[in-house]
């Protein structure tokens, strides 16, 4: 039997600007701040179909995305006591974005 794909939210918990991340940088990558697709706080929905939310950047999907399938499928991490939910970030090496990825 195979059972019934979960719906998900995403949360944008924190973006973080390259001198949060470093003490000096290990790159000279000039001026940046934060990452400028999303917005602390910022929420997603994943339907049923497990699709990429609309305005979701691609690379940080990409980066998420095993996590999605994961409890979209009712699975669960062991290192988390709360069952259905996980937290992961972009691998944007200077300015990652922290999610909250939760079944609902």
């Amino acid at each position: 039997m195979v059972e019934k794909a979960s719906k998900l939210k995403i949360t944008v918990l924190r973006r973080f600007k390259p001198d949060e991340v470093f003490t000096e940088p290990p790159i000279n990558a000039g001026e940046m701040g934060v990452c400028g697709v999303y917005k602390d706080g910022q929420e997603f929905i994943v339907e049923e179909n497990g699709r990429m939310p609309e305005g979701f950047c691609g690379w940080a999907w990409d980066d998420i995305n095993k996590v999605v399938q994961t409890l979209r499928f009712n699975g669960n991490f062991s290192w988390f006591k709360e069952p259905g939910v996980s937290v992961n970030c972009c691998t944007d090496g200077l300015r990652p974005v922290m999610f909250k990825i939760e079944r609902i």
